[in-house]
């Protein structure tokens, strides 16, 4: 067995009248590899934190191996108090440790050293504290959200160099493709306490739900069981003088076990306040670009978005993509080129920057903004206490300020305020940021059943591919290419030689993903739809193929003509097989789900 690097047992802590942590544990041993999960709010950061030793639990044990070095990477790292960037990332160095490997890392994130931390954004401070946790090459590495802010080019880097570490690794992360290839087993904070899956996280989620539905099984037959109890003490002593005390007192017993269960945390409930139908055609895009002095953003850029299209925006920070969306939606003026915007559109937006949440809010506030303290969802009024536990936050929480609130709270009331707004057409700049992953659940849902129209910018590849029916993605100097599907389709397509979209149907070669909320993706639905017509295509461009190739004399008269018709033939067919595979995994699915 390896060596035992650092282990927490029996953790107690109380924030409040509200306990956090109760007996939770944790054994860390020499190259681990352990994600972290659990809701937003049920203390993964806080246990990560005693564990690096910031934070003083209430009562159990704490042990680290003297001879181990542990780095931990706060989910908001500061650097203030730092004259630059090349000094805070070089704060942790060890004595032997070597200032060239600073160097190198920043270098390769695009980080010059003597930068002023106090005109960096968030992400580059982010990618500076990176550096800062590896380069010293710890033991025991602690990262906390590690991806937030970052754009894909540098969660690809970070996802490869922490894969090549020896060192052990434990990250909490609501990325399941970053969490899913990192992870080699996973500890589940659920209601104060902890419970470890031997296994990397692709396979937590079907295990959990497995033993939540257990559980659940387990309840039932308490509550079966105490009815059988209370049954036999009214009913079945009346043939004895007197009771039987045992019995009542396990009856008792039963009822506190039932009185004292504390079940898993609710669900969000998200329901977009849905506006009359917009016009079949939502944006025509023709030949923008936009650039401030050198720096061209975009470049003859033409896109067309037609009603219930589901379209994402990926890039590098600072490539435009809020820009493009600016551009899209008529919130900014092109340098050049047109933009037509649909009859009818009602757009709600969600911005990545929450500059739409004034810190001195309540809650309460935030929801309603109006004095009024009711709230319309779909023609249905609901009292703000009401729409606030749709979202997981309890009434007496109603004057909490925003600027005491986390980042997961926050972006649910980002996501409680966009989506109260009547809408047929969403724009939401990265709202998966600092969401769990049963929100992440919820709010792919709700947009795969949304009537309307949706853009959306995300840095979660998962997510994108769930959700999204083409993929807007950055080619370099300020073009952008329209890719049919999702984030994982760009690699197998290349690049094309249009700056537009187009109406060719798609084949898509991989299977469609199971999600946990029950329902199928907007994206299988509209595979369900589009196949058949797809397989009918072909089945005609077969045929004719055929035929072509049924003449005797084809071969010899015209050898080229024939070997071209062939490949044609032999490509044609094995498109017609895929299709039908992938149309038979999704009726059975669609099946499955009724």
């Amino acid at each position: 067995m390896a060596a035992l690097l650092a282990s927490l047992q029996n953790i107690h802590l109380t924030f409040g009248q509200q306990p956090l942590l109760a007996g939770a544990d944790m054994m860390v041993r020499k190259g681990a590899r352990i994600a972290l999960v659990g809701r937003n709010g049920s203390g993964k950061s806080t246990l990560l934190k005693i564990l690096a030793g910031q934070v003083q639990p209430d009562d159990g044990t704490r042990f680290v191996d003297p001879s181990v070095t542990v780095r931990y990477l706060d989910q908001d790292p500061d650097a203030s108090g730092f004259e630059t960037i090349g000094q805070f990332a070089a704060a942790e160095l060890a004595p032997g440790d070597e200032m060239w490997k600073v160097d190198a890392l920043l270098w390769e994130l695009k980080l010059d050293p003597a930068s002023d931390p106090a005109v960096l954004s968030g992400g580059e401070i982010r990618r500076a504290a990176l550096v800062r946790a590896i380069a010293s090459e710890p033991d025991l590495l602690l990262l906390d959200e590690p991806t937030n802010h970052l754009d894909l080019p540098v969660i690809e880097w970070l996802e490869n160099t922490l894969a090549a570490r020896k060192g052990a690794l434990i990250t909490i992360s609501h990325d399941r493709a970053f969490a899913s290839r990192l992870s080699t087993s996973c500890i589940w904070v659920d209601r104060g306490q902890t419970r470890e899956f031997h296994k990397g996280f692709a396979g937590f989620e079907d295990w959990r739900d497995t033993v939540l539905a257990e559980e659940e099984l387990d309840q039932h037959k308490l509550a079966r069981k105490i009815v059988r109890e209370e049954h036999w003490l009214r009913y079945g002593v009346t043939a004895r003088r007197k009771r039987n005390q045992r019995r009542l007192a396990d009856l008792h017993a039963l009822r506190a076990q039932k009185r004292d269960y504390q079940g898993p945390q609710g669900q969000v409930k998200l329901e977009a306040s849905a506006a009359g139908k917009s016009g079949k055609q939502v944006i025509e895009a023709k030949n923008l670009s936009k650039s401030y002095g050198d720096l061209h953003l975009v470049r003859d850029f033409s896109l067309r978005v037609l009603a219930k299209d589901r379209i994402g925006v990926v890039g590098p920070n600072g490539a435009g993509k809020s820009t493009l969306l600016g551009l899209l939606t008529g919130t900014l003026e092109a340098d050049s080129g047109t933009v037509k915007l649909g009859t009818n559109l009602q757009i709600a937006s969600l911005d990545q920057k929450r500059v739409g949440l004034k810190p001195e809010w309540t809650l309460a506030e935030a929801l309603v903004n109006s004095g009024s303290d009711r709230v319309e969802i779909n023609g249905k009024v609901k009292h703000v206490h009401a729409y606030m536990k749709d979202f997981l936050f309890s009434p007496h929480q109603a004057r909490t300020k925003i600027e005491v609130l986390s980042g997961g709270e926050k972006a649910r009331i980002m996501l409680a305020r966009a989506f109260a707004l009547p809408s047929n057409f969403l724009v939401l700049d990265e709202p998966t940021n600092d969401l769990d992953l049963e929100t992440l659940d919820l709010l792919q849902a709700m947009l795969a059943d949304y009537p309307g129209t949706v853009l959306l910018v995300s840095h979660d590849r998962d997510f994108l591919d769930r959700v999204v029916t083409s993929t807007i993605a950055f080619e370099g100097d300020g073009h952008w290419q329209v890719h049919p599907g999702g984030y994982s389709d760009i690699p197998k397509q290349g690049k094309s030689s249009s700056h537009s979209q187009t109406d060719k149907p798609t084949t898509k070669t991989s299977k469609p993903k199971p999600t946990k909320s029950g329902q199928m993706t907007f994206k299988d639905k509209h595979a369900l739809q589009t196949l058949p017509g797809q397989i009918a295509a072909l089945e005609i461009d077969i045929a004719a193929l055929q035929q072509q190739l049924a003449d005797p004399d084809l071969y010899t008269r015209d050898p080229a003509t024939f070997q071209k018709l062939s490949g044609k033939l032999t490509d044609k067919t094995k498109m017609l097989e895929t299709c039908e595979e992938q149309w038979l995994d999704l009726e059975m699915q669609r099946e499955g789900l009724e």
